[in-house]
């Protein structure tokens, strides 16, 4: 028989946040920008966290140094309605709104090619929060993209992970509520000496089709266990929606992918 593929039946983004209009949504309205290893994503929130436009996105193009991401933002964003602050979530190490790491956007056309030195050193400590501040005139906020999502997800009780499925395998740990110093689980050493982001990444589900690659996530998960032994994990990220709800423990849930925009407004407002 074929193999069942649950993302042909349901989806991470199925849930969407509830829509408010614009001319009389509360203020401020934060821009929550999603950066992504294959696509970019933007919408502008309320100031209770609903949607006051459709997202907006586009393919992540390459190469991609970072004035360039800079103003392919700029334009992606244009179409939305003003805002008056922004937040933008990050596929590396980030801290204080500078790229301390950005493995995907130093290569030559995407993750799995090869790098490019040129990109490494301008990617760099680039001032990331800086950059987009001065491009769209209002105050910015960078972290983490798994950060981010898991801002917009977690209750508050004990410690807390999130694990983000897409084009690599992101992280990011709260405790009661509070957000811990991210960690690059994902360059680690997960199995047959490939790091995390080698083995489940999206590049990797495509070479060993559905079925194994969730018998990979499901050992993650078991390590995840055994390293941070938290109290609750939720899966989300685009390959979050091939994971069957039904198949995990109870401590797990899985997550719409839409966190990567609504954990935007968390940068700003965490008790929110």
């Amino acid at each position: 028989m074929p193999e069942t593929d649950p993302a042909t039946e349901m989806s991470a983004d199925e849930t969407m946040p509830a829509m408010a209009d614009p001319a009389t949504a509360a203020h401020p309205f934060t821009l929550a920008i999603d950066i992504g290893g294959t696509g970019l994503k933007a919408s502008v929130l309320s100031a209770s966290g609903e949607m006051v436009a459709e997202r907006v996105k586009i393919a992540t193009p390459y190469p991609l140094p970072p004035d360039l991401m800079v103003k392919t933002l700029g334009e992606l964003v244009r179409p939305l309605p003003a805002f008056d602050r922004a937040s933008a979530g990050f596929p590396g190490m980030v801290r204080g709104g500078i790229v301390l790491s950005a493995p995907h956007f130093i290569t030559a056309t995407g993750p799995g090619s090869e790098v490019v030195p040129e990109l490494e050193s301008a990617w760099s400590r680039f001032d990331m929060a800086g950059a987009l501040a001065g491009a769209l005139g209002k105050p910015t906020k960078v972290a983490n993209d798994a950060d981010v999502q898991a801002a917009a997800v977690v209750q508050g009780r004990g410690l807390e992970l999130c694990v983000t499925l897409g084009t690599g395998f992101g992280t990011g740990m709260f405790y009661n509520g509070q957000l811990l110093p991210h960690l690059e689980i994902s360059h680690q050493q997960f199995r047959k000496n490939e790091t995390f982001d080698e083995q489940l990444g999206e590049a990797a589900r495509k070479a060993v089709g559905n079925q194994k690659w969730r018998q990979r996530v499901a050992l993650a998960i078991e390590r995840m266990r055994a390293l941070m032994y938290f109290d609750h994990l939720y899966i989300g990220g685009g390959n979050s929606r091939r994971i069957d709800p039904d198949s995990v423990d109870a401590d797990v849930t899985i997550v719409s992918n839409t966190a990567g925009i609504l954990g935007g407004l968390k940068l700003w407002d965490p008790t929110r």
